[in-house]
Protein backbone atom coordinates (compact mmCIF):
# COMPACT_ATOMS: atom_id res chain seq x y z
CA UNK A 1 0.00 0.00 0.00
CA UNK A 2 1.79 2.94 -1.17
CA UNK A 3 2.60 6.42 1.23
CA UNK A 4 4.03 9.41 1.19
CA UNK A 5 7.58 9.75 0.27
CA UNK A 6 8.10 13.64 1.48
CA UNK A 7 6.26 15.23 4.49
CA UNK A 8 6.06 18.45 2.72
CA UNK A 9 4.31 17.17 -0.34
CA UNK A 10 1.49 15.75 2.20
CA UNK A 11 0.75 18.88 4.39
CA UNK A 12 0.52 20.49 0.85
CA UNK A 13 -1.42 18.42 -0.71
CA UNK A 14 -3.71 18.07 2.26
CA UNK A 15 -3.76 21.73 2.37
CA UNK A 16 -4.41 22.47 -0.96
CA UNK A 17 -7.27 20.02 -1.13
CA UNK A 18 -9.03 21.67 1.68
CA UNK A 19 -8.59 25.39 0.36
CA UNK A 20 -10.23 23.91 -3.04
CA UNK A 21 -13.24 22.32 -0.40
CA UNK A 22 -13.66 25.74 1.40
CA UNK A 23 -13.56 28.12 -2.28
CA UNK A 24 -15.96 25.30 -4.03
CA UNK A 25 -18.04 24.99 -1.17
CA UNK A 26 -18.35 28.81 -0.39
CA UNK A 27 -18.72 29.50 -3.81
CA UNK A 28 -22.00 28.42 -3.59
CA UNK A 29 -23.66 31.07 -0.64
CA UNK A 30 -23.03 34.29 -2.84
CA UNK A 31 -25.80 32.99 -5.03
CA UNK A 32 -27.85 31.49 -2.39
CA UNK A 33 -27.64 34.87 -0.20
CA UNK A 34 -27.94 36.97 -3.26
CA UNK A 35 -31.75 35.30 -4.04
CA UNK A 36 -32.88 35.70 -0.38
CA UNK A 37 -32.24 39.43 -0.78
CA UNK A 38 -34.24 39.68 -3.92
CA UNK A 39 -36.97 37.34 -3.30
CA UNK A 40 -35.60 36.39 -6.67
CA UNK A 41 -34.01 34.24 -9.03
CA UNK A 42 -34.18 36.55 -12.33
CA UNK A 43 -30.99 36.01 -14.09
CA UNK A 44 -30.13 32.53 -12.42
CA UNK A 45 -30.35 29.89 -15.30
CA UNK A 46 -32.25 26.96 -14.25
CA UNK A 47 -30.97 24.84 -16.32
CA UNK A 48 -27.66 25.53 -14.78
CA UNK A 49 -28.57 24.02 -11.12
CA UNK A 50 -30.91 20.98 -12.42
CA UNK A 51 -27.44 20.06 -14.47
CA UNK A 52 -25.45 20.95 -11.34
CA UNK A 53 -27.84 18.64 -8.89
CA UNK A 54 -26.98 15.74 -11.43
CA UNK A 55 -23.12 16.66 -11.89
CA UNK A 56 -22.83 16.34 -8.00
CA UNK A 57 -24.46 13.71 -7.47
CA UNK A 58 -22.98 11.71 -9.22
CA UNK A 59 -19.82 12.83 -8.43
CA UNK A 60 -20.63 11.78 -4.74
CA UNK A 61 -21.37 8.61 -5.75
CA UNK A 62 -17.93 7.80 -7.31
CA UNK A 63 -16.08 10.10 -4.51
CA UNK A 64 -17.79 8.46 -1.69
CA UNK A 65 -17.60 4.87 -3.30
CA UNK A 66 -13.53 5.14 -4.34
CA UNK A 67 -13.24 6.79 -0.56
CA UNK A 68 -14.79 4.32 1.82
CA UNK A 69 -15.16 1.05 -0.36
CA UNK A 70 -12.11 -1.26 0.11
CA UNK A 71 -13.44 -3.48 -2.84
CA UNK A 72 -13.53 -0.62 -4.72
CA UNK A 73 -9.73 0.53 -3.61
CA UNK A 74 -8.77 -3.07 -4.26
CA UNK A 75 -10.35 -3.06 -8.08
CA UNK A 76 -8.38 0.42 -8.70
CA UNK A 77 -5.03 -0.98 -7.15
CA UNK A 78 -5.47 -4.13 -9.51
CA UNK A 79 -6.11 -1.68 -12.69
CA UNK A 80 -3.21 0.66 -11.69
CA UNK A 81 -0.87 -0.88 -9.73
CA UNK A 82 -0.82 -2.39 -6.22
CA UNK A 83 1.18 0.84 -4.90
CA UNK A 84 -1.03 3.45 -6.10
CA UNK A 85 -2.61 5.71 -3.69
CA UNK A 86 -6.19 6.58 -4.54
CA UNK A 87 -6.93 9.47 -5.92
CA UNK A 88 -9.92 10.47 -3.90
CA UNK A 89 -9.33 12.57 -0.39
CA UNK A 90 -11.26 13.10 2.83
CA UNK A 91 -11.87 16.91 0.93
CA UNK A 92 -12.87 15.27 -2.08
CA UNK A 93 -16.07 13.86 -0.29
CA UNK A 94 -17.21 16.66 1.66
CA UNK A 95 -16.92 18.77 -0.81
CA UNK A 96 -19.58 16.71 -2.99
CA UNK A 97 -22.04 16.49 0.42
CA UNK A 98 -22.14 19.71 0.76
CA UNK A 99 -22.41 20.68 -3.09
CA UNK A 100 -25.42 18.22 -3.19
CA UNK A 101 -27.32 19.71 -0.60
CA UNK A 102 -26.49 23.65 -1.65
CA UNK A 103 -27.76 22.70 -4.97
CA UNK A 104 -30.85 21.53 -3.88
CA UNK A 105 -31.69 24.27 -1.84
CA UNK A 106 -31.06 26.45 -4.36
CA UNK A 107 -33.62 24.24 -6.35
CA UNK A 108 -36.17 24.96 -3.73
CA UNK A 109 -35.04 28.93 -3.56
CA UNK A 110 -36.20 28.72 -7.52
CA UNK A 111 -39.61 27.09 -6.33
CA UNK A 112 -40.49 29.68 -3.62
CA UNK A 113 -39.00 33.27 -5.14
CA UNK A 114 -40.12 35.15 -8.41
CA UNK A 115 -38.68 33.30 -11.60
CA UNK A 116 -40.25 35.99 -13.71
CA UNK A 117 -40.84 34.16 -17.19
CA UNK A 118 -38.01 32.05 -16.82
CA UNK A 119 -38.23 28.11 -16.22
CA UNK A 120 -36.45 24.76 -16.96
CA UNK A 121 -36.33 23.63 -20.58
CA UNK A 122 -37.40 20.42 -21.63
CA UNK A 123 -33.62 20.28 -23.17
CA UNK A 124 -32.13 19.77 -19.38
CA UNK A 125 -35.17 17.30 -18.08
CA UNK A 126 -34.57 15.78 -21.70
CA UNK A 127 -30.99 14.95 -20.63
CA UNK A 128 -30.90 14.17 -17.22
CA UNK A 129 -33.91 11.34 -17.48
CA UNK A 130 -31.47 9.83 -20.57
CA UNK A 131 -28.42 10.36 -18.00
CA UNK A 132 -29.88 8.31 -15.40
CA UNK A 133 -31.53 5.69 -17.07
CA UNK A 134 -27.55 5.33 -19.00
CA UNK A 135 -26.96 4.99 -15.43
CA UNK A 136 -29.57 2.35 -14.38
CA UNK A 137 -28.34 0.24 -17.47
CA UNK A 138 -24.72 0.38 -16.31
CA UNK A 139 -25.75 -1.11 -12.88
CA UNK A 140 -27.24 -3.85 -14.63
CA UNK A 141 -24.01 -4.35 -16.71
CA UNK A 142 -21.82 -4.13 -13.73
CA UNK A 143 -23.88 -6.24 -11.53
CA UNK A 144 -22.88 -10.09 -12.86
CA UNK A 145 -19.34 -9.13 -13.18
CA UNK A 146 -19.51 -6.95 -9.72
CA UNK A 147 -17.28 -4.27 -11.96
CA UNK A 148 -17.69 -1.58 -9.76
CA UNK A 149 -14.45 0.38 -10.70
CA UNK A 150 -15.86 -0.05 -14.01
CA UNK A 151 -19.30 1.21 -12.82
CA UNK A 152 -18.28 4.21 -10.53
CA UNK A 153 -16.11 5.33 -13.58
CA UNK A 154 -19.57 5.85 -14.86
CA UNK A 155 -20.84 8.07 -12.56
CA UNK A 156 -17.50 10.10 -12.77
CA UNK A 157 -17.85 10.48 -16.63
CA UNK A 158 -21.24 11.58 -16.31
CA UNK A 159 -20.14 14.18 -14.06
CA UNK A 160 -17.77 15.26 -16.34
CA UNK A 161 -20.15 15.39 -19.13
CA UNK A 162 -22.54 17.17 -17.07
CA UNK A 163 -20.10 19.54 -15.74
CA UNK A 164 -19.42 20.73 -19.57
CA UNK A 165 -23.32 21.08 -20.84
CA UNK A 166 -24.31 22.67 -17.29
CA UNK A 167 -22.13 26.08 -17.87
CA UNK A 168 -23.20 26.28 -21.52
CA UNK A 169 -26.87 27.91 -20.65
CA UNK A 170 -25.42 30.29 -18.47
CA UNK A 171 -23.07 31.45 -20.79
CA UNK A 172 -25.32 31.34 -23.56
CA UNK A 173 -28.23 33.54 -21.30
CA UNK A 174 -25.77 35.93 -20.19
CA UNK A 175 -24.98 36.73 -24.10
CA UNK A 176 -28.36 36.63 -24.62
CA UNK A 177 -29.48 39.57 -22.38
CA UNK A 178 -25.94 41.53 -22.81
CA UNK A 179 -25.59 41.34 -18.90
CA UNK A 180 -24.42 39.26 -15.69
CA UNK A 181 -26.97 41.29 -13.37
CA UNK A 182 -28.61 38.11 -11.28
CA UNK A 183 -25.69 35.39 -11.40
CA UNK A 184 -23.12 35.56 -8.68
CA UNK A 185 -19.56 36.59 -10.08
CA UNK A 186 -18.30 35.92 -6.56
CA UNK A 187 -19.81 32.04 -7.03
CA UNK A 188 -17.32 32.45 -10.29
CA UNK A 189 -13.98 33.49 -8.74
CA UNK A 190 -14.41 31.42 -5.99
CA UNK A 191 -14.86 28.40 -8.30
CA UNK A 192 -11.65 29.54 -9.94
CA UNK A 193 -9.70 29.11 -7.00
CA UNK A 194 -11.27 26.09 -6.05
CA UNK A 195 -10.50 25.30 -9.75
CA UNK A 196 -6.59 25.68 -9.77
CA UNK A 197 -6.21 24.48 -6.26
CA UNK A 198 -7.83 20.92 -6.87
CA UNK A 199 -5.67 20.89 -9.81
CA UNK A 200 -2.55 21.57 -7.59
CA UNK A 201 -3.33 18.92 -5.06
CA UNK A 202 -3.26 16.34 -7.73
CA UNK A 203 0.11 17.47 -8.68
CA UNK A 204 1.90 17.18 -5.25
CA UNK A 205 -0.05 13.39 -5.14
CA UNK A 206 2.26 12.94 -8.48
CA UNK A 207 5.17 14.53 -7.56
CA UNK A 208 5.57 12.61 -4.67
CA UNK A 209 4.74 9.89 -5.89
CA UNK A 210 6.82 10.10 -9.10
CA UNK A 211 3.70 9.04 -10.94
CA UNK A 212 0.96 10.63 -12.83
CA UNK A 213 -1.34 7.49 -12.67
CA UNK A 214 -3.99 10.07 -10.21
CA UNK A 215 -4.79 12.02 -13.38
CA UNK A 216 -5.52 9.56 -15.89
CA UNK A 217 -6.64 6.83 -13.06
CA UNK A 218 -9.74 10.08 -11.62
CA UNK A 219 -10.22 11.90 -15.01
CA UNK A 220 -12.89 12.98 -13.89
CA UNK A 221 -11.45 14.96 -10.92
CA UNK A 222 -8.74 16.31 -13.44
CA UNK A 223 -11.10 17.32 -16.21
CA UNK A 224 -13.74 19.40 -13.70
CA UNK A 225 -10.51 21.27 -12.65
CA UNK A 226 -10.04 22.17 -16.08
CA UNK A 227 -13.60 22.72 -17.25
CA UNK A 228 -14.27 24.92 -14.37
CA UNK A 229 -11.47 26.99 -14.86
CA UNK A 230 -12.42 27.37 -18.49
CA UNK A 231 -15.96 28.32 -18.13
CA UNK A 232 -14.53 30.76 -14.70
CA UNK A 233 -12.63 32.41 -17.11
CA UNK A 234 -15.25 33.03 -19.89
CA UNK A 235 -17.55 34.36 -17.10
CA UNK A 236 -14.92 36.79 -15.83
CA UNK A 237 -14.58 37.90 -19.12
CA UNK A 238 -18.70 38.29 -19.62
CA UNK A 239 -18.73 39.67 -16.57
CA UNK A 240 -15.68 42.25 -15.62
CA UNK A 241 -15.15 43.22 -19.90
CA UNK A 242 -17.98 42.16 -22.67
CA UNK A 243 -21.39 42.89 -20.18
CA UNK A 244 -20.08 45.02 -16.59
CA UNK A 245 -22.63 46.60 -14.83
CA UNK A 246 -22.34 50.24 -15.40
CA UNK A 247 -23.03 49.62 -18.85
CA UNK A 248 -26.68 48.73 -18.18
CA UNK A 249 -27.27 50.38 -15.10
CA UNK A 250 -26.76 49.44 -11.35
CA UNK A 251 -27.93 46.21 -9.34
CA UNK A 252 -30.78 47.97 -8.52
CA UNK A 253 -31.74 47.12 -11.67
CA UNK A 254 -31.42 43.41 -11.39
CA UNK A 255 -34.78 42.79 -12.15
CA UNK A 256 -36.02 45.24 -14.52
CA UNK A 257 -33.50 43.34 -17.11
CA UNK A 258 -35.27 40.18 -16.94
CA UNK A 259 -38.82 41.91 -16.83
CA UNK A 260 -38.38 44.58 -19.83
CA UNK A 261 -41.97 45.56 -21.10
CA UNK A 262 -42.95 44.44 -24.89
CA UNK A 263 -43.94 47.94 -25.79
CA UNK A 264 -42.09 51.04 -24.74
CA UNK A 265 -44.50 53.39 -23.06
CA UNK A 266 -45.10 56.03 -26.40
CA UNK A 267 -46.06 52.98 -28.35
CA UNK A 268 -48.84 51.96 -25.99
CA UNK A 269 -50.28 55.51 -25.54
CA UNK A 270 -50.08 55.53 -29.52
CA UNK A 271 -52.17 52.14 -29.43
CA UNK A 272 -54.64 53.83 -26.86
CA UNK A 273 -55.36 56.80 -28.91
CA UNK A 274 -56.01 54.72 -32.11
Amino acid sequence: MASWNSIPLEVLYTSLGWIAFFSWSISFYPQVIMNFRRKSVVGLNFDFVVLNLTKHSSYLFYNASMFFSSIVQKQYREKYGLNEMIPVAANDVAFSIHAVLLTAFTLFQIAIYDRGSQKVSRTSVGIVCVSWLTVAVCVFIALPSHSWLWLISCFNTLQVVMTVIKYIPQAIMNFQRKSTIGFSIGNILLDLLGGVTNYGQMAMQSIDQNSWVNFYGNIGKTLLSLVSIFFDILFILQHYVLYPAWKIGTSRDVDVIGKKPLLKTSDHENKEDV
